[in-house]
């Protein structure tokens, strides 16, 4: 659990759930409402995730900041969970989609700006061949089809804590004694078992990989650059030009989920790093949090795909959905790439992104805690613990959920908001220094908090918008 005093912990809790109530009638009453229609009251069941008395609701975001119904502004370090690591609603892409609305929403057949935009997608990622779909999940599905059917081999390869959208192939979890493959026990409704068809390795462990790899039965190693969901894990130095090495040795596809480390630099993390990977795949983010995913492949890989497509009978080949690739996705997707993938955008994000990283290790390290912060690009994460994680099990073994969910609330409760899941912290192009002083400011807070052996006394209620 915790270091602090059980008391003070409890009582900082209490007082916490209380100023939520009394400071959001309006989010109570909504919440409430929402029940009658909504399964736990919300039309995404993971929107019940945010650890407060009730979900905010939401009346309007733009840029680096969004207003709850109850008229309280937020400095929004959350983004969407990386879905507006851009910003809320940026002008070049407002009226892309605003103009596109108007002539034409979807047809089943490519727009005049198909061939632009594919030009874009090579010249921002750096690989030649794409596909659209419309989440990361159906883009991963969908790769995981055409690297089992051009390499004819059946067994998918991911790490334990990996994250890659609601793919059943990969939510599954490793046994840490004997490292087999289990089912993840939350996932509902489960009847297959991909323990037979997913092996599941520690990240940054190269022996564990060539054990995987060289059984030879490997489509493709799907893997994000660094695991972000299950707590921000990097690469060790070197790992990624080993790994790289071992899957074209044993003849695995490698698969690079960039969804969220595209936060890493233009291009994403592959790109910066140089990773050449066979396949990549980015959503989210990519068209500015209009439900849009891509992936992209070598030329090499292309013909491949090629090839098993007609060599294949007839009929619906399991990849791809009527709406993917529609006009009004496209349209977003140019105005993104032209607008917000730009070097300008990711110069201000990781500049600040550095600055606020500083401030937050200098104050962990002055106020004593055995805490770190882990960053990748512009995105970074308050780890509890005294070092960066080495891979899924580090974060199993100093969780602190109860201590995680107070710094949520405590942070929301004055006007910050952090990522949900963890505590993860974005910096988009419209984050303002200002934004960056003003988490600081209540992180300061939180450790007088957690300092004092009383409940501090109740401080001034978050700003509201005009």
């Amino acid at each position: 659990m915790t270091d602090f005093a059980t008391e003070t912990f409890q009582a900082i809790q209490h007082t916490e759930r209380e100023r939520f109530i009394a400071s959001h009638p309006q989010s109570m009453v909504l919440a409430r409402a929402a029940q009658q229609h909504y399964l736990f009251g919300v039309p995404l069941h993971w929107m019940r995730d945010w650890p407060s008395p009730a979900t905010l609701f939401v009346a309007h975001a733009q840029g680096a900041s969004l207003t709850c119904a109850d008229g309280v502004r937020y400095a929004d370090f959350c983004l969407g969970d990386t879905g507006a690591m851009f910003g809320h609603s940026p002008a070049p892409l407002a009226q892309a989609i605003a103009r596109q609305a108007e002539r034409g929403l979807t047809c089943m057949l490519p727009a005049t700006n198909t061939a632009a935009a594919g030009e874009l997608l090579a010249n921002t990622f750096g690989l030649p061949m794409w596909q659209m779909a419309l989440s990361a999940s159906d883009a991963n599905r969908f790769v995981l089809r055409w690297a089992r059917a051009i390499t004819g081999r059946p067994q998918l390869l991911v790490f334990d804590g990996c994250y890659h959208g609601a793919v059943d192939d990969t939510l599954v979890d490793m046994d840490p004694v004997t490292g087999h493959t289990l089912p993840r026990s939350s996932v509902l409704g489960q009847v297959h078992n991909h323990a037979t068809f997913t092996r599941v390795v520690p990240f940054n462990d190269l022996d564990a990989l060539e054990a995987a790899l060289k059984q030879g039965d490997v489509a493709c190693l799907l893997a994000e650059p660094a695991l972000t969901n299950f707590g921000l894990v990097p690469p060790e130095p070197g790992y990624w030009e080993q790994a790289r090495a071992l899957c074209h040795q044993h003849g695995a596809l490698f698969v690079c989920d960039e969804t969220h480390t595209i936060s890493t630099a233009l291009g994403g993390y592959a790109r910066a790093h140089g990773l050449d990977p066979d396949f990549m795949v980015v959503g989210k983010a990519v068209a500015g949090g209009l439900p849009c995913a891509v992936y992209g492949f070598t030329q090499a890989m292309a013909e491949r795909m090629a090839q098993a497509k007609n060599a294949a009978p007839e009929g619906h080949s399991g990849i791809g959905t009527t709406l993917a690739g529609n006009a009004l996705t496209l349209a977003a997707l140019q105005a993104s790439l032209e607008h917000l993938h730009t070097a300008a955008n990711y110069a201000h994000m990781l500049g600040l992104a550095t600055v606020l990283e500083k401030g937050l290790s200098e104050r962990i390290a002055a106020a004593g805690q055995p805490w770190t912060i882990t960053r990748l690009g512009a995105r970074m994460e308050l780890q509890f613990m005294p070092k960066t994680p080495r891979n899924a099990q580090d974060v199993r073994d100093h969780a602190q959920g109860e201590l995680e969910a107070l710094t949520h609330l405590f942070m929301l409760n004055r006007g910050v908001l952090l990522t949900p899941f963890h505590s993860m912290m974005l910096v988009s192009p419209a984050t303002t220094p200002e934004d960056v002083e003003r988490l600081l400011a209540v992180f300061d807070e939180l450790l007088a908090a957690l300092r004092s052996p009383r409940v501090p006394p109740e401080p001034a209620p978050a700003s509201r918008s005009a």
